[in-house]
């Protein structure tokens, strides 16, 4: 399955001058910015990384469920169904999680 390219576009839209570099990975396109994955838009929605604290929360809300891959289910990243993402404020609210969940690499 391929990513949503629409999805896409709306991501590197909202991350215009931050994203360092754009990875095929998870089966998608991850984003990253400072070292780090933002997000990955892929078939399904948009993957975004939330830590094992938040997971159990945010797998509650409509159009969110767990990342399966390969038979395994993550217990800290999740899958945002585009019913989640209506407008640039919700997909803004998901890629600052996915940010907040993974921070930057210290620099060499």
């Amino acid at each position: 399955m391929t990513y949503d390219e629409r999805l896409a576009g709306r991501v590197r839209d909202l991350l215009s001058g931050q994203v360092e570099a754009e990875k095929k990975m998870f089966g998608g396109l991850a984003f990253m910015v400072e070292g780090r994955m933002a997000c990955c838009v892929s078939g399904q929605g948009l993957l975004v990384k939330v830590g094992h604290d938040a997971f159990p929360e945010l797998v509650r809300l409509d159009h969110v469920e767990p990342m399966t891959m390969r038979d395994e289910v993550s217990d800290s990243w999740v899958n945002v169904g585009d019913d989640a993402l209506i407008d640039e404020r919700a997909l803004r609210l998901w890629v600052d999680r996915g940010l907040a969940a993974n921070p930057p690499k210290p620099r060499s």
